[in-house]
This record gives structure tokens, sequence and C-alpha cells, in this order.
């Protein structure tokens, strides 16, 4: 597995005012993944489908077709991996679902940390591996 630091002038996770800049690795994806990752960002309607219904094939009602969701994208998404919000580089660092909000993903930069809907999250290109169940579930959401 290829690993990149986390670059010092971004300070790292860990960095105190005044302190050197600790790194971190974080796994990127080997060569060979790039295109099968890139060809999730495009599946048809079909295959969509396809995945909504393998995600809520168990579920009677919309509560239990939303938990199944966040079941597999928590099961799916490789996390950690890094993004940007509002201009600022982020690294999620896990799939929650919480109550009022939904599937969120947990971003974090330094010790603060931020729950982010997970359709309105920015995902990086190339996609993280298992981002296509993010899309399945948009085409579900209400």
């Amino acid at each position: 597995m290829i690993t990149t630091p986390w670059s010092e002038a971004q300070g790292g996770p860990n960095t105190r005012p005044g302190a050197e800049a600790t790194r971190w690795w974080y796994p990127r994806p080997a060569l060979h993944h790039l295109g099968r990752l890139q060809a999730v960002a495009q599946l048809n309607d079909a295959e969509l489908d396809a995945l909504v219904e393998q995600a809520t094939v168990d579920a009677y009602d919309e509560y239990e077709q939303l938990a199944s969701f966040h079941v597999v994208i928590e099961e799916h998404l490789a996390v950690p991996f890094r993004t940007t919000v509002l201009g600022v580089e982020v690294t999620v660092t896990k799939i929650d679902l919480l109550p009022g909000s939904g599937i969120v993903a947990i971003c974090s930069r330094g010790k603060d940390r931020q729950a982010i809907g997970i359709l309105d999250l920015p995902l990086p290109t190339p996609p993280p591996a298992g981002a296509e169940w993010i899309d399945a579930y948009r085409r579900w959401a209400p």
C-alpha cells in the first residue's frame, strides 16, 4: 500500500502552538484501483437501483431503510480519507447515524470535530472506495 505524509505545512492533527508538526501517514489507494474508482462515479440508474435494492432488501419502513444505508456505507466506504470543506482540508474519520441529521460523516481537523451530512460532503477526486453507496443513498433519499 502506498502512503503519503500529512503535510508539515498543514500542521498535522497533533500540532500544538510552538511545537513541531507531527507527521501522519494516511493510506492512498494503489494505482490499479484508480480506474475502478473513476468508473464508480459513472454508475447508471439501473446499477444505482440495484445498490438501493441490495441495501434495503430486509428493511420494512423508512427508518430501517435509513439504518440499512448507514450500515452499508459504514462497511464499504474507505475511511479515513481527506477532503476539502469550505476551503479547509479535513479528514473524514467515520460515518455515523445521528437522530435528526441522518447519515453523517464525522470530519476532523486537529482537535476539532464536525458532523456533516453525507449528501453534503464534497468527495475528493478520485472518490474513496465505496463511494458508490453514497450515490445509491442519494438516489434513495427522500
